[in-house]
C-alpha cells in the first residue's frame, strides 16, 4: 500500500495535517495508537476546561449574590461533571473520525514505526502490516515526565489522566509542580471545596508567564485558600506524605492524593532499531523553518519536537508541514506570537516576549499597564474583580509582548498575537475601532 503521505500520531498536528493533506488530493494513512485527537483532546486541552467551566459556574452559583442573583444551597455533582466531560470529549472526537473519512484519510489504529527509508520511500510497518509513503510526518506527541524522587514509583500517584477520571472530590491534594497543568487542577479541586497545595521548585509560579502576573494569580489563590511553597523541592513521597525541603529545613504534607505536573516530554517513538533516526534537540525532533528533520522525507510537527508544547502551535506546524510537501510558495513557521493562556478563574494569558525575556536579552523596552477595571464591561462583569492589562513596546513603539489577567483574557490575547506577528506599532493597534463596551477594549486604554 502506498501513499503520497503517511502522519504517526492523530492529535492536534496529525489531524490537522491529514485533513489538509488529503483535501489537497494526496493519497493520506494516519496511523494512531490510542484515540484520534491525542493528548489534547482525550486527557489534555479539552477535558481540563470542560471540567474547569463546571467549576466557574459552581462558583459563580456560591457568589451570585454580589450581582443581586441568590441560589440557594449550590452543590454538584462530581459524577455528572465528569461523565459531561466524556461526552464533550466523545463528540469531539467523533467530529474528528467524520472529517477523515469525509476526505478519504485512511485510519490506522495501532503502534506505527519507521523501518527503511530509501530516497523517497520510506516503508512503515503497523500491525505487522507494510506501507510506503513518499512523506512522513512525524506527530508522536508528549507525555507526562516523572521525576526520580524516592517513593514516587510505589505510591498511588495521579497524573492529568488519573485526576480526570476522578469520580470523588479529595479532602486534600498535593501538586507538585505550580506550571500550567498544576495550577488549572489547582483551581478545580479548590472550587469544589478541596484543600490544595501547590509545591514548585522555583521561586515563582507558571515559569515562562509574565513574572508579576503569576505572582498576582497567586495571591488571588492565596486568598481563596490554596497553600504555596515556592523555591521547595520534593525529596520523597511515602504513601500519602510528601516531603519537601528548602533551605530552611524540611517539612511533610499529608494528603489524601498526590497530582504530579512537573512537565511533559517528547515522546521519541516511531522509529525501528537500526532506522536512520533524525538529529534530536532539546529532548526533541530537531527541525527547520519547514518543519523538515534531517532525513530527508521526514517531518515532524506538534510536542514532539520539544519546542512549544501546545496544541495551537501543533496545529500551524503541520500546516506550514503540509504547504512545503505541496510545494506551495514558502511559508516559514514563525514563533513570534504564539499565545499562552492558563485557563484558572481569572484566566492568565500572554504572547510575545516577557519582560524577564527581554532583560536576559538585553534589549530596551517600556511597559504600559492599566487596571483591567479601565474597561466597563469588565466592571459589569466581574464585581470586586482584579486583572491589569500589560504591553511590552520597543523603543520605536513596536509591540513586543502582551500579558493580561482576567477574565476573558484567553479571548483576547489574539488580538494583540495578531499585532505582534505583524510587527505593528502599539500606536496602530489602537487605532482600530473596538466595539463598546467590550472588555477587549483594555488594550486602547493601555497607554
Amino acid at each position: 500500500m502506498k501513499y503520497d503521505v503517511a502522519i504517526i500520531g492523530g492529535g492536534p498536528a496529525g489531524y490537522t495535517a491529514a485533513e489538509k493533506a488529503a483535501g489537497a488530493g494526496l493519497s493520506t494513512i494516519l496511523f494512531e495508537k490510542n484515540a484520534l485527537g491525542g493528548v489534547c483532546l482525550n486527557e489534555g486541552c479539552i477535558p481540563t476546561k470542560t471540567l474547569l467551566y463546571s467549576a466557574k459556574l459552581y462558583d459563580n452559583a456560591r457568589t451570585g449574590v454580589k450581582y443581586g442573583i441568590s441560589v440557594e444551597n449550590p452543590s454538584f455533582d462530581l459524577s455528572k461533571i465528569i461523565a459531561r466531560k466524556t461526552k464533550v470529549v466523545k463528540k469531539l472526537t467523533a467530529g474528528i473520525r467524520m472529517k477523515m473519512s469525509e476526505h478519504n484519510v485512511t485510519v490506522v489504529n495501532g503502534i506505527a514505526e519507521i523501518k527503511e527509508v530509501i530516497e523517497n520511500k520510506i516503508t512503515i510497518v503497523c500491525n505487522e502490516e507494510s506501507y510506503e509513503a513518499h512523506h512522513v510526518l512525524v506527530c508522536t506527541g508528549s507525555e507526562s515526565v516523572i521525576p526520580p524522587i524516592p517513593g514516587l514509583n510505589t505510591a498511588e500517584v495521579w497524573t492529568s489522566r488519573e485526576a480526570l477520571q476522578n469520580k470523588e472530590v479529595p479532602a486534600s491534594l498535593v501538586i507538585i509542580g505550580g506550571g500550567v497543568i498544576g495550577m488549572e487542577f489547582a483551581s478545580f479541586f479548590n472550587s469544589l471545596g478541596t484543600e490544595v497545595h501547590v509545591v514548585e521548585m522555583l521561586d515563582e509560579i507558571l515559569c515562562g508567564m509574565d513574572r508579576e502576573l503569576a505572582a498576582q494569580l497567586r495571591t488571588e489563590y492565596t486568598k481563596k485558600g490554596i497553600r504555596f511553597y515556592l523555591r521547595h523541592k520534593v525529596t520523597a513521597v511515602n504513601k500519602q506524605e510528601v516531603t519537601l525541603e528548602n533551605e530552611e529545613g524540611t517539612i511533610t504534607i499529608c494528603s489524601e492524593h498526590i497530582l504530579l505536573s512537573v512537565g511533559r516530554k517528547p515522546v521519541l517513538s516511531g522509529f525501528a532499531p537500526g532506522v536512520c533516526r533524525p538529529e534530536t534537540f532539546r529532548n526533541g525532533l530537531c527541525v527547520n523553518e519547514y518543519m523538515q528533520t534531517s532525513v530527508p522525507g521526514i517531518y515532524a510537527c506538534g510536542d514532539v519536537t520539544g519546542f512549544s508544547l501546545l496544541a495551537h502551535t501543533a496545529v500551524r506546524e503541520a500546516e506550514v508541514a503540509i504547504d512545503h510537501i505541496l510545494g506551495k510558495e514558502p511559508v516559514k513557521m514563525s514563533y513570534k506570537a504564539i499565545p499562552g493562556v492558563v485557563y484558572t478563574n481569572p484566566e492568565i494569558a500572554g504572547v510575545g516576549q516577557t519582560e524577564e525575556e527581554l532583560q536576559a536579552a538585553g534589549i530596551p523596552y517600556r511597559v504600559k499597564k492599566a487596571p483591567m477595571a479601565f474597561s466597563g464591561r469588565f466592571v459589569a462583569e466581574n464585581e470586586l474583580g482584579n486583572g491589569i492589562c500589560k504591553l511590552i513596546v520597543a523603543e520605536d513603539d513596536t509591540l513586543l509582548g502582551a500579558h493580561l489577567l482576567g477574565n476573558p483574557a484567553s479571548e483576547l490575547i489574539v488580538i494583540a498575537g495578531i499585532a505582534i506577528e505583524k510587527g505593528m506599532k502599539l500606536r496602530e493597534l489602537q487605532s482600530f475601532i473596538f466595539p463598546h463596551p467590550t472588555v477587549g477594549e483594555i488594550l486602547k486604554e493601555t497607554k
